[in-house]
């Protein structure tokens, strides 16, 4: 069938349906991987099923007809691909039917698959080539391929009830319990998927990865947002198994595609099971242990240790903890050190579609020796948190009264006596002898950070109405104001307070550009 004809009938399903489709460049390219593992022939030489069809558009540019079935949960798609036979399609009406793959036996397949399945080196030539739902539990909107927001995609299935002691939390994801049925029931056969990464490193997968021990011989990435109907930025992963041979996955180099289908480059994944994350780092020493004056000054929250979360790290007050999921630390004069170094690892470098899924380590010992990165981290955070004064005595202000012109005096000098050594911060940690403290010395990029800070505060305290105890938050407030829905604008109609911020940003990019290397040079992230 031409392409010209096989999209006009995409177009067709498209409004019969409202269907979405695993888009031609990624099909394309999914064949060549697949010849790339297989040879030229795999096409003659083994057998395909998409067991998650939708109306078949994976299987568009596939050859070989009496090689190859298709299914769907849904009566109305197999009527489509009927259709779309009795116009070209390259298929055979026999090899399309009805089948719930997560819940019907396979005892109801068409013999001519069953038997293929039943026979251990016919098994063998079998690759299972799908695009199945990206859908979590309690939520059906993210699919691709297999058609449209289809009733009880995330309902309990006797796959996920059969395996669940194996699947562990993956359970909520549709496409682990496709991965788990395929791998457990038809053993030696080849996988062909796409999917997100989490099988590769999400903690919430570590029982499944235990589990399944296939051969990743070939992984290309591509952008999230390229799928019909896929939300959010992140990486989607062409993978082919090969389930005969029962190999834990470690790493592997993946292929990395822009949203037009360019090579870009490659991206190392590394399994992190055994791997210690970044939240034992700062929960190490805690706040103190009760030795020592423990003064407790805010509050961090981190969410699971990847980028997919960036937005949930954060520092507030002490009163705004809430017990929830993720990390939360009491910041104090004792742990405020590594708050900070765990805080500036994970917001200096943004996230993007492709890091998404990347994991925040426990790192090696170098940073303890390094000075000057613990102390550029402290400013990094210094000038990032979300204090606010109206919530509690605001310890986070980077200046004496004197350098930022106040009208009077600070409810609390907490952070510059800090700066001078003249609190205690030993509790045995690193940056002291539990005898005495020093004066933190800064790098120029954070001399810069400071400088510019100083102007906006001192800017600031010239206002008529200024808060003396002011945070950055409550300087920003102050001059930006919330819209209509209660959120904060994102510019004033001060220009030389746009101008402040602007520069005290500038200079924090700067700062931030320096210490990503170090963030994996200390081993806070795999390259």
């Amino acid at each position: 069938m031409s392409s010209q004809q096989d999209n006009s009938f995409q177009e067709d399903d498209r409004e019969r349906k409202g269907a979405f489709y695993t888009p031609r460049i990624w099909v394309e390219l999914s064949q060549k991987y697949i010849a790339d593992v297989l040879g030229e022939n795999w096409q003659d030489e083994y057998y395909v099923w998409d067991c998650a069809a939708g109306t078949g558009n994976l299987l568009a540019g596939l050859t070989n007809k009496y090689h190859i079935w298709a299914s769907t949960i849904d009566k109305t798609d197999v009527d489509i691909m009927h259709d779309r036979i009795e116009n070209g399609a390259n298929l055979l009406k026999d090899h399309v039917f009805q089948f719930d793959f997560l819940n019907d036996d396979f005892s109801n397949l068409p013999e001519t698959l069953r038997d293929i399945i039943n026979d251990e080196n016919k098994r063998k030539k079998l690759i299972v080539y799908i695009n199945p739902p990206y859908a979590e539990g309690g939520n059906i909107k993210q699919r691709s391929g297999t058609g449209a927001n289809k009733t009880g995609v995330a309902t309990l299935h006797k796959t996920k009830e059969r395996y669940k002691d194996i699947l562990g939390k993956a359970s909520n994801e549709v496409f682990a319990q496709f991965l788990i049925r395929i791998y457990c029931e038809i053993d030696g056969c080849r996988i062909a998927n796409f999917s997100k990464l989490k099988i590769l490193q999400a903690s919430n997968f570590k029982k499944l990865r235990h589990r399944f021990r296939a051969s990743l011989k070939k992984l290309f990435l591509a952008p999230a947002t390229t799928f019909d109907n896929v939300a959010g930025k992140f990486p989607i992963g062409f993978f082919i198994w090969d389930t005969s041979k029962k190999v834990t996955f470690r790493k592997k180099t993946a292929d990395i595609y822009d949203k037009n289908g360019c090579f870009e480059g490659e991206k190392t994944f590394h399994c992190f099971d055994k791997a210690e994350p970044l939240t034992s780092f700062t929960k190490a020493n805690g706040n103190g242990n009760g030795n020592g004056d423990v003064m407790l000054i805010g509050h961090f929250e981190a969410a699971a240790p990847d980028f997919q979360h960036q937005r949930n790290v954060f520092i507030n007050n002490v009163d705004q903890y809430k017990k929830c999921g993720g990390l939360h630390v009491f910041v104090s004069n004792h742990n405020l050190i590594k708050v900070a170094i765990s805080f500036a690892v994970r917001k200096v470098i943004p996230a993007d579609w492709l890091n998404d899924r990347d994991q925040f380590l426990y790192p090696n010992d170098g940073w303890k020796a390094d000075r000057e990165f613990r102390n550029d981290c402290f400013t990094y955070m210094l000038f990032s948190n979300n204090i606010q004064s109206k919530l509690g005595v605001n310890h986070w202000i980077p200046f004496t009264e004197s350098e930022v012109n106040a009208r009077s005096k600070f409810k609390s000098n907490f952070m510059t006596d800090f700066i001078a050594g003249k609190i205690k911060r030993t509790n045995g940690d690193l940056f002291s002898n539990g005898r005495k403290t020093k004066k933190l010395v800064f790098s120029p990029e954070a001399k810069a950070v400071f400088k510019a800070g100083k102007k906006l505060w001192t800017y600031y305290h010239a206002q008529p109405k200024c808060n003396v105890n002011a945070s950055l938050y409550d300087i920003r407030e102050h001059f930006q104001g919330h819209n209509a829905k209660g959120k904060m604008n994102n510019a004033s109609d001060d220009e030389t307070y746009n101008a402040l911020i602007a520069g005290l940003r500038s200079a924090l990019k700067t700062l931030a550009k320096k210490i990503e290397p170090k963030v994996y040079e200390y081993g806070f992230l795999k390259e």
